[in-house]
């Protein structure tokens, strides 16, 4: 299904009809490049999302669950510095002025624009500067706007995070693009950090949503950078049916390929965050073949990688396989411990997790690899190859069961100095 999916630039602009644009509006002082973002599509668009799963909802998470509940959208507007989160009927009030003069502007309806708010919790956004510079937005809208967008909507990152992808429904070129921003306050099982896929595929509102719920399983909620679960996590897709391929109401080979693309970019977009998470040095992928079944196979991957335990090991180069094997064992998922061996194994380019993902079969053979546990016993091993391993900037946590035939992965990366550094003066 992947020879069939083409990787492309382009962003969230890359399907047919729709255009973005960034702007600086200084929201927050200190911040001279742009902390705001539109995304436009010129056509009503079929609509879904998923959210955070944090008690303690942003009131612009509030505002976009009742647009996603109607299936429809036409815009998204975003901010960054202040988060929106813990500001009762004022932050009410902002997040609908948001997407009032974002309407007004754009010549729709409130009630189809997506609003996201991302930094300071318990803040006032000063939404007086996004209102005056609404007219700028508009104006920057453009297919080259996601050069701009894709900045507008980062915090912490280091670096942009975007895909598009095209693929082939009934005889029609389809394109899928997205862009997201996530580095801190990533874990498991939420919808993701902020989000944004569009599609010119003619797909229902209906199928959207069980097409994203279900990718987000192998993908976004395989990621932890640090344990924490944002109050704004929001992923939100619009599909304009501009492709003009017949519209997919229900499960079959359309929708299938639909779903492929999708966890296709997905999956890059995973990794891409667990690589940039706050102060990180390296990736770190961790592989679990053998499981009884997926959902204990990732389940055990999911909690290896959220380990600050094995985060520090993977900061420190040291091979402390005691730390995997008690993570597996706390996780409350089946599997024999005496038949479970683990490698180390480094990725000699990063490069690859931005590309075509594998079709998730793992060759420990293609790279540097050593095993550190053999049938739940500790090996002695090279201390010095071992080392020379974990000190790559992607590294891979390679976990063999003899419990069935399951394989799964997740994401996380290493817990650094910096990640302290970054949060204790987070607000500054």
């Amino acid at each position: 299904m992947q020879d069939s999916i083409t990787f492309i630039d382009g962003g969230v602009t890359a399907p047919v009809g729709f255009t973005a644009s960034g702007y600086h509006c200084g929201i927050k002082a200190g911040r001279e490049k742009n902390d705001t973002a539109l995304v436009y599509s010129e056509k009503l668009c079929n609509a879904a999302g998923v959210f955070t799963s944090n008690r303690v909802k942003a009131e612009s998470v509030k505002y976009t669950q009742k647009v996603i509940a109607k299936g429809k959208a036409q815009a998204a507007i975003v901010n960054v510095g202040y988060a929106n989160a813990c500001t009762g009927e004022e932050g009410a009030a902002v997040a609908k002025k948001m997407a009032e003069c974002t309407a007004k502007e754009l010549g729709i309806t409130p009630d189809t624009v997506i609003v996201c708010s991302t930094g300071i919790i318990g803040q006032q956004v000063p939404v007086e500067k996004i209102v005056s510079n609404i007219s700028n937005l508009k104006a920057g809208l453009s297919k080259e706007g996601h050069k701009e967008a894709r900045i507008g909507i980062m915090t912490t990152d280091t670096q942009y995070k975007e895909c598009a992808v095209t693929f082939e429904i009934g005889g029609k070129k389809v394109t899928m693009g997205t862009m997201c921003k996530g580095s801190g306050m990533i874990h498991i099982n939420m919808g993701t950090m902020l989000g944004f896929i569009t599609t010119d595929c003619a797909i229902s509102s209906k199928m959207l949503d069980k097409a994203l719920h279900e990718s987000i399983l192998s993908t976004y909620n395989c990621v932890s950078v640090d344990g924490d679960t944002s109050t704004n996590d929001t992923l939100t897709i619009l599909a304009n049916g501009m492709a003009g391929n017949k519209e997919i109401k229900s499960t079959g080979k359309d929708f299938d390929t639909f779903c492929a693309a999708l966890n296709a970019m997905n999956k890059i977009m995973a990794m891409k965050i667990a690589a940039d998470g706050e102060g990180a040095s390296r990736l770190v992928e961790c592989t679990v073949t053998g499981a009884k079944s997926v959902e204990i196979g990732r389940g055990l991957a999911k909690e290896i990688i959220r380990s600050n335990l094995v985060k520090a090991a993977m900061f420190g180069k040291d091979a402390n396989c005691g730390r995997i094997l008690c993570a597996m064992g706390y996780s409350g998922f089946e599997f024999n411990p005496e038949k479970t061996c683990v490698y180390f194994s480094s990725k000699p380019e990063l490069k690859r997790y931005f590309e075509v993902p594998s079709d998730g079969k793992v060759d420990v053979n293609g790279v540097e690899s050593i095993e550190v546990v053999h049938n739940g016993v500790g090996l002695s091993f090279d201390e010095d190859k071992a080392e020379k391993i974990l000190s790559g900037e992607a590294i891979e946590i390679y976990v063999t069961l003899e419990d069935g035939k399951a394989t799964a992965q997740a994401w996380g990366c290493d817990l650094t100095y910096d990640y302290v550094k970054i949060n204790g003066d987070y607000r500054s």
